[in-house]
C-alpha cells in the first residue's frame, strides 16, 4: 500500500474532494484524521471507513481558528503517535457571489482559502519534523494560475496565494524533509458553495475550453493528491499539478 504507516490530516474531509481524499489514503493504508466544520457528515465518514476495517477518526476543524488547528493536530499526535501528511483541501467557491466587489466576501474567501492552508502548515510542520519530514499538498486551483472575470476576486486572489505559499513553504521546509506542493483542479462537479458554476449554461460554456470535453471527478483530485504524498513523488516539492483536462492549455 502506498501510504502504510502514514498519518494524514485531511480539511474539508467530510465532502467532495477531501472525502474522496480520505477514502483513498484510508485504502492506502494511511490513518486518516478527517477534519470538517460538518460534525455529523465527519463522523459519518469515520465510521464508514472504520466498519471496512480501515483506520480513520474525525475531529471538528475551522481552518480560519489557531485554536482548532493546534487541537486537531494533538488529536492525530496522540491517536496515532505521529503526523506525516497534510491536505490543506477545505475552501470555498467564488462563484456564487452577486456583487463581485463584495469586501466581506472577499475576506472570508481570503480567510478559509488561504489563511486556512497557512495555518495548517504553521501547526503541522513542526509535528513532521519530530518524525523526519512529510508532505503537504495544498488545494489551489486553476483559479490560481488564470483569471476569471465572472467569479468573486477573492477566489482567484485566494487561490494564487496558495500557490505561492506552496512554493515558500517548499523552500523553508525541504532541508527538513518535508515536501509541499500544489494541486490545481480544474472543472469539477459543483461544490456546495458554487454559484455560477453549477449552472448548466455556464458549466456548458466553460466545458468548450476543456480539450478532454468532460468535468473532472473528485477521485481524479485526490489520486493526484495521493501520488504527491507518496514516496513516488520523493523528489517533487514546490511543484504544481493541474488537473483540468488541459484547460490551462488552450
Amino acid at each position: 500500500m502506498r501510504l502504510a504507516d502514514k498519518v494524514a490530516i485531511v480539511t474539508g474531509g467530510a465532502h467532495g474532494m477531501g472525502k474522496s481524499t480520505c477514502e483513498i489514503f484510508a485504502r492506502e493504508g494511511a490513518r486518516v484524521v478527517i477534519a470538517d466544520v460538518d460534525d455529523q457528515a465527519g463522523h459519518d465518514l469515520a465510521q464508514q471507513l472504520t466498519s471496512q476495517n480501515l483506520t480513520a477518526m474525525y475531529h471538528h476543524l475551522d481552518v480560519t481558528k489557531e485554536a482548532d488547528w493546534a487541537a486537531t493536530v494533538k488529536a492525530a499526535v496522540d491517536a496515532y503517535g505521529k503526523l506525516d501528511l497534510l491536505v490543506n483541501n477545505a475552501g470555498i467557491s467564488g462563484s456564487a457571489a452577486e456583487d463581485l466587489d463584495d469586501t466581506g466576501m472577499w475576506n472570508r474567501l481570503m480567510d478559509i482559502n488561504s489563511t486556512g492552508p497557512f495555518f495548517g502548515i504553521k501547526y503541522c510542520a513542526p509535528a513532521m519534523k519530530k518524525v523526519g519530514g512529510g508532505a503537504i499538498v495544498n488545494i489551489s486551483s486553476i483559479s490560481g494560475l488564470v483569471g476569471q472575470g465572472f467569479i468573486h476576486p477573492g477566489y482567484n486572489a485566494s487561490k494564487g496565494a496558495v500557490r505561492l505559499l506552496t512554493k515558500q513553504a517548499a523552500s523553508r521546509f525541504g532541508p527538513d524533509n518535508i515536501r509541499v506542493n500544489s494541486v490545481h483542479p480544474g472543472l469539477m462537479p459543483p461544490m456546495r458553495t458554487s454559484g455560477k458554476t453549477a449552472d448548466p449554461a455556464t458549466r456548458a460554456k466553460m466545458l468548450r475550453r476543456v480539450p478532454l470535453g468532460r468535468n473532472g471527478e473528485v477521485w481524479e483530485v485526490a489520486n493526484a493528491t495521493l501520488f504527491l504524498c507518496s514516496d513516488e513523488a520523493s523528489y517533487i516539492t514546490g511543484a504544481e499539478l493541474v488537473v483540468d483536462g488541459g484547460h490551462c492549455a488552450v
